[in-house]
């Protein structure tokens, strides 16, 4: 049997922050007004502080049992892709499968979140049903960022927003998911990350100490921090190349790709990206104006939005390319 996917839902926060939001909480920065308009984001949704992800990433499973009547008890295999995790042990997953009310039988496990988590987790998923002989996995992928924000990280607070994903992967005969290309590269680990924290640098009295850049733009060791200019070169040079790969990899012709899905960083790199790889416009997915990056959740939210419009139907060919944190990227090919 062939994994593919057969249903997404996806689960927001309650509290919206707008555009007007946040030139209210940073009537500084109404100068940038016309270059931060370029990211393409003029909505998030936010978490709360006694929100988890994996709170959020309940709903979003009940959310698609009910969208798509899905009998929780046909799941056998869960995957939780976060950033955030409610304890250092037991496993989120644990915590979701006695939330969701699912079968003792079922596996489960967590995985670290990034841009790239989408595509790995649907590896992993795919690896379950065509090598272990399952036949329902959910994969969840799960944002809740914004709560590693420094208070004064305006940078941040525009572009990103908080986000859960329910993929159920299933099995049929005919393809579905393909080949997969990876990428990783370590020595540009400090690009995207909060230093301090983890076992490589425990919280001490420095870790809060402001650290401010050119711009203004304020973070610190114990919160989130991206290389902004970094990144985007790294997109630019990496994402084209990535693409040839996956193609070459699935033995698929770039004209046979029906639409590109690619991790929603921001419209800005996104449009440089799809004029230089030269895809169609009506090809090429851009879909992130009221939800911001979502991180690993941004495909799946991306694919849905072209599927419950009716835009992609059952047989298109579907391209996904990640790249992100880590730094890491990766794609591949599915079937609808």
């Amino acid at each position: 049997m062939k994994a593919y996917i057969k249903h997404i839902s996806e689960f927001y926060p309650e509290k919206s922050y707008t555009n007007d939001d946040f030139y209210k909480e940073f009537p500084e920065v109404e100068a940038q007004k016309e270059i931060l308009s370029r990211v393409g984001v003029s909505n998030r949704y936010v978490v709360d502080e006694k929100t988890t992800s994996s709170d959020i990433a309940v709903q979003a499973a009940e959310k698609m049992f009910e969208e798509h009547d899905v009998n929780p008890k046909d799941i056998e295999f869960v995957i939780f892709c976060s950033g955030e995790f409610d304890y250092i042990t037991p496993t989120s997953s644990a915590i979701i499968q006695n939330s969701l009310g699912l079968s003792n039988n079922v596996g489960a496990i967590d995985l670290v979140s990034s841009c790239t988590g989408f595509v790995q987790s649907l590896s992993i998923a795919k690896g379950m049903i065509e090598g272990c002989g399952l036949k329902n996995v959910l994969l969840l992928c799960v944002s809740t960022i914004t709560k590693e924000f420094h208070k004064k990280d305006f940078n941040s607070k525009y572009l990103f927003g908080d986000a859960a994903t329910a993929t159920l992967v299933g099995s049929r005969e005919e393809f579905g998911i393909g080949n997969f290309v990876f990428g990783t590269d370590g020595s540009r680990s400090d690009y995207i990350i909060i230093r301090d924290g983890g076992g490589r640098n425990p919280i001490d009295e420095n870790s809060f100490t402001e650290e401010i850049n050119e711009y203004g733009n304020v973070t610190c060791k114990a919160n989130f921090y991206m290389n902004g200019a970094g990144v985007f070169l790294f997109g630019m040079k990496t994402v084209p190349k990535l693409i040839e790969n996956i193609l070459e990899k699935n033995k698929a012709a770039f004209d046979e790709i029906d639409y590109f899905v690619f991790h929603q960083a921001n419209h800005l790199l996104l449009e440089i990206l799809r004029k230089k790889i030269k895809i169609p416009a009506n090809k090429f997915i851009i879909h992130l104006e009221n939800t911001g990056n979502t991180v690993a959740a941004t495909i799946p939210i991306a694919l849905n939005s072209i599927l419950k419009n009716g835009v992609a139907k059952s047989g298109d060919t579907i391209l996904f390319a990640a790249f992100g944190t880590g730094l890491t990227w990766g794609g591949t090919v599915v079937r609808l």
